[in-house]
């Protein structure tokens, strides 16, 4: 974690190993006044004299809109629309957009909020295997309420914006600048041929993690689909393919590009880049697939930006039998592709899927929670597997991306909670009394001990 801020030098570099060169503009910070905190609560917000800082979620949205963030608030509102639960019940949600900008080659990635909110960050990207350094600007009651931090942010951004290094420079709010609209809008578009692009990912305004990740790259997709608009943009650093490309929205394992683009092969089509991308020009060419995948049905802010740049949307995923045939038959769709050609693709991949199924069938009642957004298509393969799965939790909101999914479930006896939450988790557990449960890492910490099936997390 690096301090940008310009100010006084601190002490001799660390031993730190270093992957990039975000902390070239490292520098000590101002010392925080006393009574002020910038670790465990937020300082006092411009306009409180409370200081209930982070811990109060409703506060924290009314300053927010108050400070000028409301229209951007009133946009996650439609997006991702709150649950039973008014505070997320994953990680911080910061975490899922600082992932994607970590993941992205030649991006630097910088932090505004309280230092413990950055610290958890940081600490979590690390174990999660980041290779990189994260900017931190920190601040203190006067610098938020003065406009100071922004000038810190500016000036630190203007210090990170070297071409030869980077392509973009991410920044990002957390809750209490976001709070107190400190004004990342204002920002520079771009600064040496650099590209500067400031998000506010605040915890009362984004429910999961999952979410965050659509919020990066949906301002990403819009700013290169601007630059695409404008002229001739950056190749693929593997150049264009040779085929139409479907475009694959929601992050994946390596593996799964691969075996899409072979059920892709047939129809004429090749897999196109995944979104959220690994590199800014990748970004161009996901606007220019033929169809967009949305394997994960909940990033609403990329789908308005492939909308806009007139792409189809195809729900749901090839998975399983009954999947891979309705995939395929909708991917034809979209892309005008001839029925019979549809139709021998399905007959050459069909039977073997529908025989491996019957190879190693899974037994015994399963219930399932998450929050990465693909507990439906999960959910769909035990079903297929021979499963009993009663109950099917996910963080993520309903959208018209998922309702394929959950037609299908809720035909076959299957309840499907969206924005579900631990406490509806753990009552379906205790009504339901599966074989085994699948869950999240806090669901399988707070099951009953002596009384919960087997519990296993994907996490």
């Amino acid at each position: 974690m690096d301090d940008l801020t310009q100010r006084d030098p601190g002490p001799p570099p660390s031993t730190e190993v270093v992957y990039d060169a975000v902390g070239a503009a490292a520098a000590q910070a101002d010392p925080v006044p006393e009574g002020n905190s910038v670790g465990g609560c937020a300082p006092r917000l411009e306009g409180r004299g409370d200081g209930q800082g982070c811990h109060n979620k409703a506060a924290l949205k009314e300053s927010a809109a108050k400070a000028g963030l409301g229209a951007v608030l009133e946009q996650y509102a439609k997006d991702y629309p709150q649950g039973p639960h008014d505070q997320p019940q994953s990680m911080c949600p910061a975490f899922g957009s600082l992932r994607v900008g970590l993941r992205m080659r030649r991006t630097a990635t910088v932090l505004s909020g309280s230092a413990c909110c950055v610290y958890g960050l940081t600490f979590t990207s690390h174990f999660y295997g980041a290779k990189r350094s994260v900017g931190y600007v920190p601040f203190n009651s006067e610098t938020l309420v003065t406009g100071k931090l922004f000038e810190d942010i500016r000036d630190a951004v203007h210090a990170l914006a070297d071409p030869a290094l980077y392509d973009t420079v991410v920044v990002t709010n957390l809750c209490v600048p976001s709070a107190s609209g400190v004004p990342l809008r204002l920002l520079p578009k771009e600064i040496n041929g650099v590209r500067i692009i400031g998000i506010d990912v605040p915890g009362f305004g984004v429910p999961t993690h999952a979410e965050a990740k659509d919020v990066l790259a949906g301002a990403m997709l819009h700013y290169a689909r601007t630059e695409a608009e404008q002229g001739p943009v950056q190749a693929p650093r593997d150049g264009r393919k040779d085929k139409p490309t479907i475009t694959l929205l929601g992050e994946m394992f390596p593996a799964d590009p691969v075996s899409i683009g072979m059920l892709l092969e047939p129809l004429g089509l090749a897999a196109g880049p995944v979104v959220p991308t690994r590199e800014w020009r990748e970004l161009y060419a996901a606007l220019d697939g033929a169809a967009v995948a949305a394997i994960h049905p909940f990033y609403a802010a990329s789908v308005r930006e492939f909308e806009a740049a007139g792409r189809p949307i195809v729900g749901s995923a090839p998975v399983g039998h009954d999947g891979t045939a309705d995939w395929l038959a909708a991917i034809g769709e979209a892309c005008g592709i001839a029925k019979d050609k549809v139709a021998a693709a399905q007959n050459r991949f069909l039977p073997a899927i529908r025989g491996a199924l019957a190879a190693k069938p899974v037994k015994g009642r399963i219930t399932l929670s998450g929050y990465e957004g693909s507990e439906l298509l999960v959910a769909r393969l035990l079903v297929e597997s021979g499963a009993e799965v009663p109950y099917v939790g996910t963080a993520c909101p309903r959208t018209r991306w998922s309702d394929a999914d959950r037609e299908w479930l809720e035909a076959r006896g299957v309840h499907v909670q969206f924005r579900a939450s631990l406490e509806q988790d753990l009552a379906a557990l205790e009504t339901v009394k599966p074989d085994l449960a699948i869950g999240t890492t806090p669901w399988c910490r707070r099951r009953r001990r002596g009384r919960s099936p087997p519990c296993t997390s994907p996490t």
